[in-house]
């Protein structure tokens, strides 16, 4: 098997603080020789768990490389036990532009797990955080938002796992995350994901969702930021007790394909609830509208699904396959 081309100067097995990257060579028109740098920090202390903590996975999601750049800032080894390693814009070419997907070959980087350690520059960071990273990791913490297109209430996410005794795990750590909501996602059964890849691999496994709407909502940080050292006191790897957040119903689940609500034609999208809002099944929606042709009726959407908005597209103008409203239901153990 192909080892990843990805290098970097820091040691994973030294003690103390080392603020790096991790590089990619990228071969273009006007740099022959030249690299990628992603941001990369590994701090170590003691004998406790590695733990993986991730953001700018999309590059439109800026609440957890804030929190994550906080920590690389704020803390020092001598006040842990263990070992983190920070990847704060893990898909560096997006993050710099402010895109979902990278610029640089327009793949969604949380749909190229495992990667190619000879693929495109997407797929080399994929490869090198499954390859190289999880190796080396007993947990993983993965910081999204809902980006430009959604709107999504603060959560903290499960992944689906198999396995019963690593589910019990990542369900004590996605609840000591103390999020508003907890939802368990499987973003179509896609297997390409980080977090999925993640389980598979064995690791202790929590994502988010963070507000979104491709701007930087003040309580999300702060729900980001308790959520992360939160999970931090909950795996050993910081002292202390967790910080309460508010009071959080059960977990709820995206149950399938039946809780998206997805626009059938092209026009302006009117949702009818705001998020957090009770819905039904058969229940009315949203229209889109057709200004172009203000004399064609609007077509009305229905929910597939009962159980609460989780999330609502930003964007007003939408055409056929858009995700308009994501629909959450309680989740039955």
């Amino acid at each position: 098997m192909t080892r990843s081309i990805g290098f970097t100067d820091i040691d994973f097995d030294r003690d103390g603080k080392q603020v790096g990257f991790v590089n990619f060579p990228s071969s273009v028109h006007d740099d022959a020789w030249g690299v990628i740098r992603v941001p990369l920090t590994v701090i170590r202390n003691g004998s406790g768990p590695t733990v993986i903590l991730q953001g700018g996975n999309h590059g439109d999601e800026y609440e957890g490389p804030i929190v994550l750049g906080e920590i690389i800032r704020g803390l020092e080894s001598t006040a842990m036990n263990g070992r983190l390693i920070i990847v704060p814009a893990i898909n560096l070419p997006a993050v710099e532009a402010s895109r979902r997907v990278s610029p640089i070959d327009d793949l969604n980087f949380n749909r190229t797990f495992p990667g190619d350690p000879l693929g495109s520059t997407t797929q080399q960071i994929s490869h090198y955080v499954s390859s190289v990273l999880y190796p080396l990791a007993d947990a993983f913490v993965d910081l999204h938002s809902g980006g430009s297109s959604l709107s999504i209430i603060p959560s903290a996410v499960l992944e689906p796992c198999d396995d019963p005794q690593l589910d019990a795990r990542n369900r004590a750590a996605v609840e000591a995350f103390q999020a508003p909501f907890k939802v368990q996602i499987s973003n179509f059964g896609d297997p390409r994901t980080s977090t999925s890849t993640a389980v598979r691999a064995g690791l202790v496994t929590v994502g988010t969702e963070m507000a979104g709407t491709g701007t930087v909502t003040p309580e999300a940080v702060r729900i980001c930021r308790r959520g992360v050292h939160n999970v931090l006191r909950h795996l050993g790897v910081l002292e202390g007790a967790l910080e309460k957040g508010p009071d959080a119903t059960g977990f709820h689940t995206i149950a399938g394909t039946s809780s998206y609500v997805m626009a059938s034609e092209a026009g302006i999208f009117e949702p009818f609830h705001e998020l957090g809002a009770a819905v039904r099944e058969g229940e009315p929606a949203g229209r889109i509208h057709f200004l172009e042709n203000p004399g064609r009726d609007p077509v009305e959407l229905r929910f597939g699904a009962s159980g609460v908005v989780y999330g609502k597209r930003h964007p007003g103008r939408v055409r056929p396959g858009n995700c308009c409203l994501v629909v959450a239901s309680p989740l039955e153990d």
